[in-house]
């Protein structure tokens, strides 16, 4: 039988994650549906651990990686009209996730959805401030730019026949591709009850190296953009203050202060660096960025709404 949906989920030594993403959509309220796992090399038990849940496995080379290879990849094995796109260290809060990323495909001009993204009590201080601006609370759904993200994102498989992701971009794959679609008089969707937790995990490289290949891939997709030191100084200073008055309000100002610095520095100092460094993605380059150290980060999700979130402890025991 078609699948109502396929989920796409990018991975590379996701062991201490994938697990809780993969039980969280067995728990969903879609029952028919396919989940594709696109490995890039993992040494750990990522790829065991994925088929102990009967997923499609999907390899690619390190060296061949670039997020829109990896995405294409895995989509091309897709069944459902409608592939779901997730990141291998993200889990859904609620079961009816799915069906709320998908409910906007009844309007035949909608092209893409996204959901929500949390963070938890462990992430970086600045970083939950970056998910509360860039997804609050209110739905839009019909989006007036092309701003998604596809760590928690669904399109239509008829649209991306059209126009695959670029393999070529170094981040921000799915920006380009809201971008193409916007272009074309589609709809872009965004849906806050389809909510997920993402685990960023990243050490101050790590930040920097992410923020730097998004800086690039930006200037790649709006060549007109420019982002200048006075920019980069501007931002920084802003949203430390910022930052700093929210931890204040929080009571975790002492604890967070030099964290934010830190945080919001390497943003905006790797944005600075990738928009000068605009060009070809070497494999020295995706070395860097895509294969950083990460640590483990275990949390548990945060009820909101009037829905049973999944309760993921439990259910992993009793799966064991």
């Amino acid at each position: 039988m078609k699948p109502d949906c396929s989920i796409v989920i990018r991975a590379y030594n996701e062991a201490d994650h994938i697990g809780r993403l993969l039980e969280g959509i067995q728990q969903q309220s879609v029952i028919n549906k396919q989940v594709i796992v696109v490995d890039s090399g993992s040494t750990d038990r990522t790829t065991a651990i994925a088929a102990e849940y009967g997923v499609d496995l999907v390899h690619i080379n390190p060296r061949e990686f670039s997020f829109g290879r990896s995405l294409n990849l895995g989509i091309h094995q897709a069944k459902s009209e409608f592939v779901v796109i997730a990141s291998a260290h993200v889990y859904p809060v609620y079961p009816d996730w799915l069906e709320k990323l998908l409910e906007p495909f009844s309007d035949e001009l909608v092209a893409l959805t996204y959901g929500r993204q949390c963070g938890s009590e462990e992430s970086h201080f600045s970083e939950n401030q970056v998910f509360l601006h860039w997804y609050p609370s209110q739905a839009e759904r019909i989006q007036s730019h092309p701003f998604c993200n596809n760590a928690n994102a669904a399109i239509r498989r008829i649209l991306w026949e059209q126009q695959p992701y670029n393999e070529n971009l170094p981040a921000l794959e799915d920006l380009a591709w809201a971008k193409w679609a916007f272009e074309k008089g589609y709809h872009i969707a965004y849906v806050p009850e389809a909510e997920i937790i993402h685990l960023h995990q990243e050490s101050s490289r790590g930040i920097f190296n992410r923020y730097k290949r998004e800086g690039m891939a930006f200037k790649q997709i709006y060549p007109q953009e420019n982002f200048h030191l006075k920019d980069l100084f501007h931002l920084f200073f802003t949203n430390v203050w910022s930052d700093w008055q929210a931890a204040s309000r929080k009571k975790q100002f002492s604890r967070q202060m030099i964290r934010i610095v830190e945080f919001r520095w390497n943003q905006f100092w790797g944005t600075y660096q990738g928009y000068r460094q605009s060009g070809p993605l070497t494999w020295q380059l995706k070395r860097s960025f895509y294969y950083p150290q990460e640590q483990t980060l275990k949390t548990d999700p945060q009820p909101g709404r009037n829905v049973e979130p999944i309760h993921y402890e439990k259910s992993l025991l009793k799966k064991r």
